[in-house]
């Protein structure tokens, strides 16, 4: 592995934009098997540090999973991300080979850590827990439109739309929990996070669907990946109160919820709770530290493979 080397990737529909640092060697091949195995062959010589693939709206994970599959240190950038630094660098032209190289140079500058890619039973579980939450929010909207509405055949039409909306969610509750406990592994897992006060068979199957790296990474590294880390905001006497930004919104907010209960079930945590209330913490700080304390709970259980009670 040469620690020097970062590589780029622009991913399209068809084809694969690719810039090489610090040898400035660009190329790009089909995004198609053979292009994607070529690519592989060629990166092998240069053996990088990292390689960094922009989110691409599902296009990239393809290619993504042929790097990994050949054992190239791999990582997914956010575009969001990549634009604000191509902003930075003074870089307003904008083209596929240019985007490969703001890309390296991205992934050179932040050397971000390499996410772990879930397999396609981890997709497939991903994708569930997505659907529900969908259809979660349609029932949620339906019955907010069924509290203003008055005429009588709209009122059934909707009454029967949420009805519909609501069998459609068991059975999807029943495709996830199939799922999770088919599977030896992330049934051993879910029985570890649901040990937790607080945690449910829903957060905990969020945390295995959408955070793969849980039980891999550090405190830091695992708040961060949710969102939960505090980003602090100073210059010289001035102090800005820390904000918690980026991150998996998804996870997150499964966490928030968890926090809400476990502020009140959890008997350590409640405590936690109480002293940065009694402390002057408003009660949403106080519950963003609950929730990342949670987070912290949760790593350290998956990592030691020990459940709360013996934790």
């Amino acid at each position: 592995m040469d620690a020097n080397c970062y590589v780029g990737i622009d991913v399209s529909k068809d084809r694969l934009d690719v810039h090489v640092l610090p040898s400035g060697e660009a190329f790009s091949c089909e995004r198609n098997g053979a292009g994607i195995a070529q690519l592989c062959g060629r990166l092998a010589g240069f053996a990088p540090a990292l390689v960094a693939v922009e989110a691409t709206g599902g296009f990239e994970a393809t290619v993504a999973a042929g790097l990994l599959g050949a054992n190239l240190p791999v990582v997914v950038v956010n575009p969001a991300q990549v634009r604000s630094y191509a902003k930075a660098l003074g870089e307003r032209a904008k083209s596929d080979p240019i985007d490969a190289f703001v890309i390296a140079r991205f992934v050179e500058a932040t050397k971000p850590a390499i996410r772990i890619l879930p397999d396609e039973a981890t997709k497939l579980l991903s994708d569930l827990v997505t659907r529900r939450r969908q259809i979660v929010d349609m029932i949620v909207a339906e019955k907010q439109r069924l509290k203003r509405i008055s005429l009588k055949r709209v009122s059934r039409s909707i009454t029967r739309l949420i009805a519909a909306l609501e069998k459609e969610l068991a059975a999807i509750d029943l495709d996830i929990k199939d799922n999770v406990r088919g599977s030896p592994a992330w049934r051993e897992n879910e029985d570890l996070l649901t040990s937790v006060p607080g945690i449910g068979s829903i957060t905990a199957r969020t945390m295995i669907a959408e955070m793969p790296e849980l039980g891999r990474l550090n405190r830091a590294k695992i708040a961060a990946l949710a969102g939960l880390a505090p980003y602090v905001k100073q210059s010289g006497q001035w102090r800005g109160k820390s904000r918690i930004s980026g991150g998996r919104a998804n996870v997150r907010t499964a966490l928030f919820i968890a926090a809400q209960s476990a502020k009140r079930f959890n008997p350590p945590l409640k405590r936690f709770f109480q002293r940065l209330i009694a402390a002057g913490k408003p009660k949403m700080v106080a519950t963003i530290a609950v929730a990342r304390k949670l987070l912290t709970i949760l790593n350290a259980i998956i990592r030691t493979k020990q459940s709360w009670q013996n934790a």
